[in-house]
């Protein structure tokens, strides 16, 4: 301690000129300062007069009663004392350069006085202890004031001045603090006050943007750079406060605090404008996704109840007509298709919640692209000709149709995309899907598929925010067309996740092009599904007809593949001109491929000049976007011998050359699946677990169309007894998740902890409401073998049970 005590004993000694003027600095400050350890006694090191007069104790006495230990000064206030512990503590814990309290002080004559410790922790050590200097305030006085003393107690030290603002922002000083008027003069008279409006002038740039809060009685803050009478540049953090109101003008309270050479405050001060600029910015995109949820609940209220009021319209109008069979069964067909509808509102919004959890999982499968060309075709087609519409699907440069990925997605973007190009082109317009291989890597291939109408279109504003949820060009649009506004950004988020990109070209009235690129893995045996060269093929000459000259050359490219070298021509002239040509020189054409409509003669036409020309040596075959059974008869009739429909791919262009030349016709792609033989369900016996009397009743039904017997339970607790009974009897359990008494899941972990001798194989399928990822893996958790998500769809229904069965 030989430090501490050098430190304690210099109070005796002579002052040095440098002591002297610490010492009379003291003196004129009139506050009492202090220097201590941070010890566990807060030992005092030295104090100035104040510091002792501020006791009441002489620092004789002081040094004798309490050896310059304040634990001991505070030991008959023990709350005062841990006050003050915890606040020393605490700053140390959190690193602070100090800390600030205002606490009861008891004095030698037993009266205590609100003060205020303002201490700063020093960088000196002594003894291995940290000092600290403390500055003691008697505050007493202001708690008893009101607002104007509380402000100025928490803002001091700084400078203090009261203001009177007008309506016109004029800014009238009332009065100042010493310090203020050291600095800065009395704003009131003279050339001082020039001084002082100068000052407010140079800072309206700071002190305008608060104007209504001024103008309100709120509290503001802001930094000020002034002048002082010395003519010396300060930095000024401003905190003002209402603490009055005279004749309908706010009086306010203003401390400033000096923070010319707190550079770090500055910078704080610019992080906290940045952050605050960030937070508006902030709230404003909130409040513009508030607005736009609220206006999607609306829409999704009229569109959910829309669908719903067919439902109960077209119920209640069957149950009326129950006698006649075909009002029923149109009463049905519609219900079905609401029915639909409504669905497809429901996983939209739950498709959006999946991808914002993350949730939603991209498939790796092999798949043909032709299968989904076909699908597509057979669902937009009869929607476009319904309405009016022209479809195309031209392909363009495509080598590779089998590859990897996920068939079900990349489904659900097209369709997304074709069925907004139908609801939004008026009738006589087009729509096209075009789909371009625009490269081949190793075992990677890219793929274009642009979407495009002639629509109504979108105008450049809103294209910035067609991929935002819930967004819709305008509540007309909404309203006329229908829709969540969840389709375009859940198409975007599913084609950035299977790592492709999506753009959007559009204006208004002049239709909209979307363009989805994305890259697909090639099987290693992907060459294996083309078509192989046949000798007897590759002697076939060949004439294609087409208005579409890319039509015309992508066949021709795939006939080339097999080896087949033709011509093509763009119109029925030119076409029934080449055969004409061919014939008189002997050199028939083995087979033609006629487009159905062309510019100048249609199909028809083209195919009887021909038979006029060459009779029936040369095979004509129809190809045509549109369904050819409406045109089979005629056609045929004409001299037609096969049809093709477009988009034509190299499996089918090859399985028909077999075909219509005789030649055995070789399967190229593996069918996508087959019908499920329900009579394998016959004979099997399953325990149903429903709580809800209607979910009940249809799922027994569809059960016992296929010959299933079915027994029930009402919640989980009924089930497991029931298992624990006759589980022997069941092949299978299928079990809802949300019942009375005990929910499925509890009833799953029942049954496989039961001890019975098929608890632990006997097939539990959940058939439940809870559609999301998370459900899906809480109901593996609990032990069961699968999981079908209602409305419970019939096929996939039977063809769980029936794998589910055969697996165990």
């Amino acid at each position: 301690m030989s430090e501490l005590k050098k430190e304690i004993k210099s109070g005796s000694e002579e002052f040095t000129p440098a002591d002297y003027e610490y010492s009379t600095l003291m003196k004129l400050l009139g506050v009492s300062v202090s220097k201590h350890l941070l010890d566990e006694h807060f030992t005092l090191i030295w104090a100035n007069e104040f510091y002792y007069e501020f006791t009441g104790w002489s620092k004789e006495e002081y040094e004798a009663v309490f050896h310059n230990r304040p634990d001991l000064y505070y030991k008959d206030d023990p709350k005062e004392w841990n006050e003050l512990t915890d606040a020393v503590l605490g700053a140390l814990k959190e690193k602070k350069s100090g800390y600030q309290l205002v606490s009861r002080f008891r004095r030698k004559n037993g009266d205590y006085i609100w003060v205020q410790f303002s201490t700063q922790f020093a960088d000196e050590y002594i003894d291995g202890f940290q000092v600290a200097y403390s500055v003691l305030t008697n505050v007493n006085h202001l708690l008893l004031m009101q607002k104007e003393q509380s402000i100025t107690y928490e803002s001091l030290p700084g400078f203090v001045a009261k203001y009177r603002i007008d309506k016109n922002l004029h800014m009238e000083m009332l009065e100042g603090n010493s310090r203020f008027m050291e600095y800065f003069g009395d704003g009131r008279n003279g050339s001082e006050s020039v001084l002082h409006r100068q000052n407010l002038e140079d800072n309206m740039e700071a002190i305008l943007p608060n104007r209504d809060k001024l103008l309100k009685g709120e509290p503001v803050n802001f930094i000020m750079k002034v002048k002082s009478r010395q003519d010396k540049t300060l930095w000024l953090q401003v905190n003002a406060s209402c603490v009055d109101w005279q004749n309908g003008c706010p009086i306010y309270l203003a401390i400033f605090i000096n923070i010319t050479d707190v550079t770090e405050l500055r910078a704080m001060q610019k992080k906290l404008t940045d952050q605050t600029n960030a937070l508006k910015d902030a709230l404003a995109v909130a409040e513009h996704a508030n607005r736009a949820k609220s206006d999607f609940l609306s829409r999704m209220s009229h569109e959910i109840r829309t669908p719903m009021n067919a439902i109960i319209g077209m119920t209640t109008i069957a149950a009326a007509y129950i006698d006649d069979r075909k009002r029923v069964a149109d009463c049905l067909e519609k219900i079905g298709y609401s029915s639909k509808h409504l669905m497809t509102l429901i996983n939209d919004v739950l498709d959006m919640s999946k991808i914002e959890e993350g949730m939603m999982k991209i498939s790796h499968e092999t798949f043909n692209l032709e299968t989904v060309v076909e699908a597509i075709t057979s669902m937009i087609y009869p929607q476009a000709a319904a309405k009016g519409l022209t479809f195309t699907v031209p392909l363009i440069d495509i080598t590779d149709t089998s590859l990897i990925g996920d068939l079900l997605r990349l489904n659900q973007v097209l369709i997304n995309l074709l069925s907004n190009a139908l609801k939004f082109t008026p009738e006589g317009g087009a729509v096209s899907l075009e789909i371009r291989q625009t490269q081949r890597m190793e075992r990677r291939a890219r793929l274009r598929f642009t979407v495009s109408d002639t629509g109504i279109g979108m105008s450049e504003s809103f294209l910035n925010h067609i991929f935002t949820p819930f967004e819709q060009e305008s509540a007309a649009t909404g309203q006329k067309f229908g829709g969540t506004g969840l389709g375009m950004p859940i198409t975007k988020n599913l084609v950035i996740l299977m790592g492709g990109v999506i753009s959007v070209r559009s204006k208004a009235g002049q239709g909209t092009t979307f363009t989805v690129e994305i890259d697909f893995d090639v099987p290693e045996d992907g060459n294996g599904t083309r078509p192989q060269k046949q000798q007897a093929l590759e002697n076939l000459k060949v004439l294609i007809s087409d208005d579409d000259r890319d039509n015309c050359i992508h066949t021709s490219l795939m006939l080339k593949n097999m080896g087949i070298i033709s011509d093509w021509v763009q119109t029925g002239e030119e076409c029934v001109e080449k055969v004409r040509e061919a014939h008189s020189t002997g050199g028939d054409y083995d087979v033609c491929f006629v487009d159905w409509k062309m510019p100048d003669i249609d199909g028809l036409e083209v195919i009887r000049r021909i038979r006029d020309i060459v009779g029936p040596a040369t095979t004509i075959i129809v190809v045509t976007a549109y369904d050819w059974s409406s045109i089979e008869k005629s056609a045929r009739d004409a001299g037609a011998d096969a049809f093709l429909t477009k988009p034509v791919f190299a499996s089918t262009l090859y399985n028909t050359l077999l075909s219509v030349t005789g030649i055995e016709k070789v399967i190229m792609i593996p069918e996508a699946g087959q019908d499920l033989n329900l009579t394998q369900l016959s004979g099997h016996r399953l325990l149903l677990v429903e709580d809800n009397e209607l979910n009940r009743e249809i799922a027994i039904e569809l059960l016992k169309m296929t010959g299933i017997t079915v027994d029930y339970a009402v919640n989980g607790k009924e089930a497991l007894d029931k298992f624990l009974e006759c589980g022997d009897i069941y092949d299978m359990i299928l079990m809802d998740v949300q019942m009375p008494v005990m929910d499925g899941y509890q009833a799953t972990e029942a049954i496989r902890k039961s001890g019975h001798p098929r608890a632990a194989v006997i097939p539990i399928i959940a058939m439940t409401a809870d559609a999301f990822h998370e459900d899906v893996a809480r109901a593996s958790e609990a032990g069961m073998d699968g999981h079908l998500a209602k409305p419970i769809d019939p096929k996939l229904l039977y063809q769980t049970i029936l794998e589910t069965i055969k697996a165990h």
